[in-house]
């Protein structure tokens, strides 16, 4: 699943366009919208959805957590100009594409927008798993979620940490603790925190803290800076994988200390770590 880095890096090039030519999404207007597959629909009908939607014009393209956010603005007669929120959850499988009109209907289409200047806006999702709102108020979708993970400083991170129980890596998935991260960027993380991923949070010294929030910074940055990770076909383009330490490694030397990677079952995820550099102590 797209974590932090993989949303940032759509937001990127729907607000900027990307270096292969696909043109910027702002500014466009979205003339219609033609629903494909129902259930990608988080809390309107197709018909709702469609009807409120045409004839806006993209203002924004923004992200928090793991969602995308459109700001939309659309010209009112009276009382200002009406201001909704296109949100979008990619989910396992979700790709958003600018795209001309005539490559906008393929077998995975799911959500179609067609724009003016004869493009479209293209979701694709092959596992049917990603979500689509259209608010008012963003805060509608995402008001329960915790501090954005790269916005969150060290102050406000330490007293969230310390009202937490239980295991480190279960809390840094937590979506409510801190919005963004996921399995990658949590093993990466606590391996460049030197933190093993059972260890409890009532554990963790004051420097341990410091060293977890530097590592979450650290770790998200490089993956935007890399595009986020690649697997396969539904999320081409980024090469973080090429800087793993941990995750995907499993029985590989360590890049510290040559001790290799070990996968266990964390909260039924499946986690990797150094048992050299990530002792289980406290």
């Amino acid at each position: 699943m797209p974590e932090l880095p993989e949303v940032e890096t759509v937001a990127r090039a729907l607000r900027d366009g990307t270096p292969a030519g696909a043109p910027a999404l702002v500014g466009h207007v979205i003339c219609s919208a033609e629903v494909l597959w129902p259930r990608e629909l988080g809390n309107l009908t197709p018909r709702v959805f469609s009807r409120r939607i045409s004839g806006t014009r993209v203002q924004s393209i923004g992200r928090y957590g793991k969602y995308l956010l459109i700001g939309l603005e659309r010209p009112a007669v009276e009382d200002g100009n009406e201001r909704l929120t296109l949100l979008i959850h990619l989910k396992m499988s979700g790709r958003l594409d600018v795209v001309p009109r005539t490559q906008a209907f393929t077998p995975h289409a799911r959500l179609v927008w067609l724009l003016d200047d004869d493009l479209a806006l293209r979701f694709d999702d092959a596992r049917k798993f990603g979500r689509v709102w259209l608010v008012g108020d963003p805060a509608a979708v995402i008001g329960n979620l915790g501090p954005d993970a790269l916005d969150v400083p060290l102050g406000a991170f330490t007293s969230r940490l310390r009202a937490r129980r239980g295991m480190l890596k279960p809390v840094l998935l937590d979506q409510t603790f801190l919005a963004g991260i996921g399995n990658i960027y949590a093993d990466e993380a606590l391996h460049l925190a030197r933190l093993h991923p059972r260890r409890t949070v009532t554990s963790l010294s004051d420097a341990d803290v410091v060293r977890l929030h530097d590592a979450i910074q650290h770790v998200l940055l490089a993956g935007i800076a890399a595009n986020g990770a690649s697997f396969d076909w539904v999320y081409p383009g980024g090469n973080f994988q090429e800087n793993f330490k941990v995750y995907g490694r499993t029985g590989r030397p360590c890049q510290t200390c040559g001790e290799p990677i070990q996968r266990i079952l964390v909260a039924q995820r499946g986690t990797h770590f150094c048992p050299a550099c990530q002792p289980l102590i406290g």
